[in-house]
């Protein structure tokens, strides 16, 4: 990456005091970008749901893993929840969405509540035998009795596919034809022997020819979950392993500090052939320290984040985009890799923190306001559904993670948060999914790649040219929503 001539900046600078040039480029198509980071992991589009309870559970970690991103598990979740989330996930088809299902005896109450928790939106009833007997939309169960059985309002007899229409390299178009000649958006998959395999949406099976699945080395989906510097940290880390996690992530708000170095001393103890990410920092001595101590991979970020108050309640922190260029620049000169950790608000952002030199760049609350999300899903008074978001510096977030503490610990720590404990996600009406956000992403940072005439993130990095803009000129470039 290069700065254009002439906008050598004088103060640190975040995403929205910069901006792309483009540059004479012969990559025709943005299909033609591989985006794919090459820093260990077995992610085939640079993305991280960022470890926050909010965020990152079990169906983000399936519907991300399954376009070739990432999610990281908190470490607040006790070991035996990680273990059964990544059995869980290493079950899981690579193609298939696993499906919410009913029986006939369920109630629409039922079935409503575990619609909310996918973007399918579509419940398959199954017989005693998990075989499919009948479909349930939000459309069947409008104006029907909350205590009525499912059975009663069903559609009978749905279309189904066949698991083996989907093998081979013409499965996803083969599929895509069934749903459209059936005129059906979301059909239940079935096995050989006819029982549910899960379900396929038209869009799913278009996401399936551009999108390619993030599998650990046995073909399964890889998981990632975190750890934290407190505790028996070789201890935890060592059964995070065991349970099958491919990646740790050894987490703490400020990164550059004596316990995070003993920390990953003792990760790397029980794990020496692990990969390791840790963090957070802001600086090249930071990023130089935590790979010394034993990191392969240094998150960069302090503040940036939307439920993170860290700035406001303390002064520390670093705009993000000056941090990430800094911090990647000396994690490759030592063989290393960056993530950009927070501060992303739209997809330009992402396509900045690449060309700034990240490897993969982390999202929080913009993935909090997703169907996959492990939040409940409210609708407030006009209607607008959302989840809640929180911080995991939050009082909120401190008391779950400290219920093994004594009552009078616990209220001690009560007393001070740097962030955020409860703030309203807005599901986006036109992309209430995790997927849907990748589309948005994905297709802007295929098309910056295209501008800088890049046809990977090594070469975007290499070839990007960046320029310093004022306020004026950042808000030059949003679009408007009515004329003036």
């Amino acid at each position: 990456m290069r700065l254009l001539p002439g906008h050598a900046p004088s103060a640190d600078l975040t995403y929205g005091d910069v901006f792309l040039v483009p540059s004479r480029s012969d990559v025709t198509s943005r299909f033609d970008v591989d985006l794919a980071p090459r820093d260990g992991t077995r992610s085939t589009i640079p993305l991280v749901a960022a470890n926050m309870t909010a965020v990152s559970g079990r169906r983000m970690s399936e519907t991300l893993a399954r376009r070739g991103a990432l999610a990281v598990l908190p470490q607040d979740v006790p070991i035996d929840v990680v273990a059964r989330a990544t059995a869980w996930l290493k079950q899981r088809d690579p193609v298939v969405e696993t499906a919410v299902h009913v029986t006939q005896r369920d109630t629409v109450h039922d079935a409503l509540t575990l619609i909310a928790k996918r973007s399918h939106g579509m419940a398959v009833v199954i017989d005693d035998d998990e075989r499919p007997v009948g479909v349930v939309t939000p459309a069947d169960l409008t104006g029907v009795d909350q205590f009525t059985l499912v059975g009663e309002v069903m559609a009978e007899a749905p279309t189904v596919i066949e698991a083996a229409t989907l093998e081979g390299p013409d499965g996803a178009r083969r599929a895509f034809d069934t749903l459209h000649a059936a005129r059906r958006r979301v059909a239940p998959v079935v096995r050989e022997d006819g029982t549910l395999l899960g379900v396929l949406t038209q869009t799913g099976s278009l996401r399936s020819s551009i999108y390619t699945p993030a599998l650990d080395a046995d073909g399964a989906f890889q998981v990632a979950a975190a750890v934290g510097i407190n505790g028996d940290v070789a201890g935890n880390a060592e059964a995070l392993l065991a349970c099958g996690v491919d990646v740790l992530v050894v987490d703490t708000a400020h990164g550059h500090q004596e316990k995070m170095i003993q920390a990953l001393h003792a990760v790397r103890s029980v794990a020496p052939d692990a990969l390791v990410v840790a963090g957070n920092v802001v600086t090249a001595e930071g990023v130089s320290d935590l790979v010394a101590a034993g990191a392969d991979i240094v998150k960069v970020g302090v503040g940036p984040g939307a439920m993170c108050t860290t700035r406001m309640m303390t002064g520390v922190g670093r705009p993000q985009f000056s941090a990430v260029l800094e911090c990647a620049t000396r994690a490759r000169e030592l063989g290393a890799n960056v993530w950009a950790d927070g501060g992303v608000r739209h997809p330009r952002d992402v396509a900045l923190a690449l060309a700034a030199g990240a490897s993969q760049v982390m999202i929080g609350s913009w993935l909090a306001g997703t169907h996959e999300s492990p939040g409940d899903l409210h609708v407030d008074g006009s209607g607008r559904r959302y989840k809640e978001s929180f911080g995991m510096a939050s009082a909120r977030a401190v008391a779950a993670r400290t219920r093994g503490d004594s009552a009078f610990v616990r209220a001690r720590k009560a007393l001070y948060e740097e962030g955020i404990s409860s703030s309203r996600m807005y599901l986006d009406p036109a992309r209430p999914g995790v997927e849907d956000l990748l589309d948005q992403i994905t297709a802007g940072l295929r098309s910056a790649c295209t501008y800088a005439g890049a046809r990977s993130l090594e070469e975007f990095h290499e070839r990007a040219v960046v320029g310093v803009q004022s306020a004026a000129g950042y808000e030059e470039g949003r679009p408007l929503p009515t004329s003036w």
